[in-house]
C-alpha cells in the first residue's frame, strides 16, 4: 500500500532529475543549453557554467571575439552579475534532493519526513521560481541583442534548459502541495501489532 508521502516524493524526484540536467548544461553537456545562437554560421550554446568552447566557471561575459560583434548591453555589469545567479539551478537541485531524502523517510511511514519534505519542496520552489524568472530575463535580453546587433543572418532561440527549469518548477509546486496534503494522511507505525495492539 502506498504511503501518503508517495505523490510528493514522485514530484520532488522528477524536479531533482530535471534540475540536475540543467545543472550540467553547456559546456559540461552540450545537449542542454539556455540559449542557442547561430552567428556567422557558428553555433554557440550558453549554459550554467559558460558557453560552447569556454572553460567551466561560474559567471561569465559575452566575449565579443567569440560572438563576432560587440554589444554594450550584453557586456554590462548587470548581465555579467546575472550569469552568477545561474548557481540557483544547482542549489534548487540540491534542495530537491534533500526533499527526496525527507520523502523517503515519509515513505517509511514517518509523518515528520513528509512534513520536512513539504517544507523543503516549498523552499526549493521559491529558489527555482527566482532562477526561472532570471533565466527568461537574461536569455531574453541576450536573444534580442544577438538578433538585432549580430552580423546579418544571426539567429538565437531559447534552449531546452529554460523549459526543463519550468518543468521542475511545476513539479516542485505539485510536490509541495502533495506533500502538504500527505502530511495530514494516516501513517501506521511499524513494529506495533506484535502483542495484539491495533496497527
Amino acid at each position: 500500500m502506498a504511503s501518503p508521502a508517495t505523490p510528493g516524493l514522485f514530484f520532488c524526484f522528477a524536479a531533482m532529475v530535471l534540475l540536475i540536467f540543467v545543472s550540467v548544461s553547456v559546456p559540461v553537456w552540450d545537449k542542454i543549453s539556455f540559449l542557442d545562437a547561430n552567428i556567422s554560421g557558428r553555433v554557440i550554446r550558453f549554459g550554467c557554467w559558460g558557453y560552447t568552447g569556454s572553460a567551466k566557471h561560474l559567471g561569465y561575459s559575452f566575449d565579443p571575439s567569440v560572438l563576432g560583434f560587440n554589444s554594450t548591453k550584453l557586456n554590462s555589469s548587470i548581465i555579467h552579475n546575472l550569469t552568477f545567479v545561474l548557481i540557483l539551478h544547482p542549489i534548487g537541485a540540491a534542495l530537491s534532493a534533500l526533499a527526496v531524502l525527507f520523502g523517503l523517510c515519509g515513505e517509511g511511514y514517518h509523518r515528520s519526513g513528509t512534513i520536512l519534505m513539504s517544507l523543503t519542496a516549498g523552499l526549493a520552489t521559491i529558489v527555482v521560481l527566482i532562477a526561472w524568472v532570471i533565466d527568461m530575463v537574461l536569455w531574453g535580453i541576450a536573444r534580442d541583442r544577438i538578433r538585432s546587433d549580430g552580423p546579418s543572418g544571426s539567429t538565437a532561440q531559447f534552449g531546452n534548459a529554460n523549459w526543463l527549469t519550468l518543468g521542475a518548477l511545476v513539479a516542485l509546486m505539485l510536490g509541495f502541495c502533495a506533500a502538504g496534503v500527505g502530511s495530514c494522511g494516516r501513517y501506521s507505525r511499524r513494529g506495533r501489532g506484535r502483542f495484539g495492539d491495533k496497527v
